[in-house]
């Protein structure tokens, strides 16, 4: 969980910088070293959003999956019952 918010706030600043450079202004301006904490903020809140989008998801599936496998087992199960009774 740590990775992806840490990427996504080191995303954030890198946003900054860009942002900062497409309009020619310098990096470290006094005056706007506030936007730095901002942006990251942002990025750091974005990327604990994602990880728990991700986190349902992967809840999702695997019930899902387990659905899917106990259905599998009990057709697999019928087809044996029913090889049994022709045999």
């Amino acid at each position: 969980m740590v990775h992806r918010v840490l990427f996504w706030t080191g995303f954030g600043v890198a946003v900054r910088f860009w942002q900062l450079g497409l309009e020619m202004r310098p990096f470290f301006n006094r005056g706007s070293l506030w936007a730095y904490p901002v942006f990251a903020g942002v990025g750091a809140s974005f990327g604990y959003w994602l990880q728990g989008v991700d986190e349902r998801q992967t809840a999702v599936l695997e019930e899902r999956k387990q659905a899917i496998l106990e259905k599998r087992a009990r057709k697999a199960a019928r087809d044996a019952e029913k090889a049994a009774a022709i045999a």
